[in-house]
């Protein structure tokens, strides 16, 4: 059988954070800047607009300051106008004063040739502003309907005032080019600003990915800059992060030399046995037995987990219980007495295969030497947790000694004694404290302290 193992596929990059927030910030900034300048030009052609529809009015004003009325009631006009612009031909201002009952208009000389579409028939006291057309041309008209009285008679007249658009239209794209300029040249100098803000701030990023590259090809150990707040916290994770792996590749490392070297005298006392069949199977089953000890010790070494930072709180409370149940079956015909002092709510960031190989050792081992109680209790106190294991039996006689074997001194209970080295390694690696003493019951207390970073 045939097994194709292939790579993980390589994380590609999704482009640049820098290219994304100018590009971002190009979008907004456009649009802002075309929202304000649609704005301010139609609040400028809206004022200006309205100032020549005041100019058109205040030319009716002289209009009716200088209009008059026969007997007839006809319609009579100076010669000479206050506004010059009525006087000139095709100046652009034209005016209209329609007289409906004695069906006659008057227009200023200015309309000469032309036939601007003034308003007629307004009621009296009207006032009406709009933009006509007649033909290619538009045209600003202001008109007012009086009724003027004259003796006993009453006339109704319509006064018009109309202006070419053509200056008005004029006046308000030499607005537009001025705006669209600024705005424009403002909306370069922003981006300018903005890419090189973006730069700066952008650069702890490229800092830290250039420290990670070195990193990466040895050049150097962790990530060693000052980082802003944001990203102090990431780099100290990666710092983390890469001292647990070298622990662990250290651990493996140091578990693989340690194992060859110990298997080596065992191999040795085999051979030896060799030449004398009559304690072959005697010195093989001890020897087996040596071995078996020596692959479980060195196994549990280098499977510790070590701190973890990035896992996810572990409940103790359970641990403890599901220990505590499963040793109550081992040792049922004993008739132990177990007590667990541990807070419902009590969590710790630890693997839960380094949790069960720790408290699942050290209750077994209190279990063994047990006269009727072990207890096991858990507190924390800030970032301080603090396990305490212990039994009524005989005790440590030699505590170092104990650690070193990982048994007590005394060999009548079964086993190969492993674990408290195994747990001793396990502690170790999470960075904690691991105190061998004597119980108020008068037996053996193992307290384990680990304290979070």
């Amino acid at each position: 059988m045939t097994t194709n193992l292939t790579a993980p596929p390589a994380v590609r990059p999704a482009g640049s954070i820098r290219t994304r927030l100018i590009l971002g910030a190009a979008v907004v900034l456009v649009a802002f800047l075309v929202g304000a300048g649609w704005a301010l030009e139609r609040a400028h052609a809206d004022s200006v607009r309205l100032a020549r529809y005041d100019r058109l009015q205040s030319t009716i004003y002289l209009l009716l300051a200088r209009a008059e009325l026969d007997p007839d009631g006809g319609l009579i006009m100076p010669y000479s106008l206050p506004e010059p612009r009525l006087a000139l031909p095709s100046s652009g201002l034209y005016a209209n004063i329609s007289n409906p009952n004695h069906r006659e208009e008057w227009q200023s000389p200015s309309t000469l040739g032309l036939s601007p579409p003034f308003p007629r028939r307004l009621d009296a006291g009207e006032w009406r502003y709009e933009e006509l057309e007649r033909g290619s041309k538009t045209y600003l008209a202001a008109a007012y309907g009086v009724k003027w009285s004259e003796g006993p008679r009453a006339m109704p007249l319509t006064f018009s005032v109309l202006e070419d658009t053509v200056a008005f239209r004029r006046e308000l794209a030499s607005f537009r080019r001025t705006l669209w300029t600024w705005l424009g040249g403002a909306g370069v100098l922003l981006l300018l600003a903005q890419t090189l803000l973006l730069g700066w701030g952008l650069a702890p990023l490229r800092r830290v990915a250039r420290e990670i590259r070195r990193v990466e090809t040895g050049e150097q150990a962790r990530v060693e800059g000052r980082y802003p707040a944001e990203i102090a916290g990431l780099t100290g994770n990666l710092n983390t992060l890469i001292e647990q792996e070298r622990a662990r590749q250290t651990r493996y490392k140091d578990a693989l030399g340690d194992l060859a070297h110990s298997l080596k005298t065992p191999l040795a006392v085999l051979r030896g046995a060799l030449n004398e069949p009559a304690e072959l199977a005697q010195t093989v089953s001890q020897q087996v037995a040596r071995m078996d000890g020596i692959v479980q010790h060195q196994l549990g070494r280098a499977a510790a987990s070590g701190a973890a930072r990035f896992a996810p709180p572990l409940l103790l409370l359970p641990v403890f219980q599901r220990v505590v149940d499963s040793l109550a079956k081992v040792y049922a015909d004993r008739q132990l007495q177990y007590a667990v002092a541990c807070p419902s709510k009590l969590s710790w960031r630890l693997d839960e295969g380094d949790a069960f190989e720790v408290f699942g050792n050290l209750l077994d081992n209190a279990a063994k030497w047990a006269k009727g109680r072990v207890r096991v209790t858990a507190v924390q106190q800030g970032n301080r947790l603090t396990v305490r294991i212990e039994d009524d039996g005989p005790g440590f006689s030699d505590a170092d000694a104990a650690l070193q074997r990982g048994v007590r001194l005394d060999e009548q209970v079964p086993g190969h004694g492993i674990g408290l080295t195994v747990v001793a390694d396990i502690v170790a690696a999470h960075g904690g404290q691991l105190t061998l003493a004597r119980s108020e019951w008068g037996g053996g207390l193992v307290e384990i302290v680990l304290q979070s970073t």
